[in-house]
């Protein structure tokens, strides 16, 4: 079904252990933001589709560090990607504490906790849950691969994990263009972690193409 003439909507492709993501997110957050002070009659629905970018982790998951030195050649190269993380994760307000994560998860389970909390929760809760993965994860270091772990936040969330659970497409832009991977109206297509003026920009592209 096509948008009201006065919604916007955003597709968000995503993976829970991509800092990007939760960097992405934060921006997304600002965009809005500032988009109700600036248009406060455009109504905008966000769907969030989750993608497991590496299935191939082992269900126990990999040492973090090694996992990271592996994929990116060196330990320098790694410090240098960190950095260029936490930079931009200070700019959006987005909290990594690369102290706590020693784990890379395999984060299949976790993807299921939020197909179920997408056909449970209301969108507000179900944003709720998407935060508390990513905090739990990136300020915590929590294992997102580990089954208490994961019950633990679906019963403090109001999920339950045996329940109904949302049936998603395949995320085919995101597995071609990287993630985060964001689509307005169907139609405007944005990869990476945007900055906030950017998102808000393609907020109102959108919208006034629709107008």
């Amino acid at each position: 079904m096509a948008p009201a003439m006065n919604t916007v909507t955003v597709d968000v492709w995503f993976d829970l252990v991509c800092p990007w993501c939760w960097i992405g997110k934060h921006n997304l957050a600002q965009a809005l933001k500032r988009l109700r002070a600036t248009d406060p009659g455009l109504q905008v629905e966000v769907a969030w589709h989750s993608v497991q970018l590496i299935p191939q982790t082992p269900p126990q998951g990999w040492p973090f560090d090694a996992f990271y030195e592996k994929r990116l050649g060196s330990r320098e190269a790694v410090l240098a990607r960190r950095a260029q993380v936490i930079e931009a994760a200070s700019r959006a307000g987005a909290p990594i504490d690369y102290t706590r994560l020693t784990v890379f998860p395999n984060t299949a389970a976790a993807h299921r906790l939020l197909a179920a909390g997408q056909a449970q929760l209301a969108p507000a809760a179900f944003d709720a849950l998407l935060t508390r993965l990513f905090e739990g994860y990136f300020t915590q270091g929590e294992n997102l691969g580990d089954a208490d772990v994961l019950a633990a936040i679906a019963a403090a969330q109001g999920v339950d994990p045996a329940g109904p659970a949302a049936q998603d497409e395949p995320g085919m832009e995101a597995a071609s263009q990287g993630v985060p991977f964001f689509v307005f109206n169907r139609t405007w297509a944005l990869s990476g972690a945007q900055p906030a003026d950017v998102l808000w920009s393609a907020l109102r592209q959108a919208a006034s193409a629709v107008a």
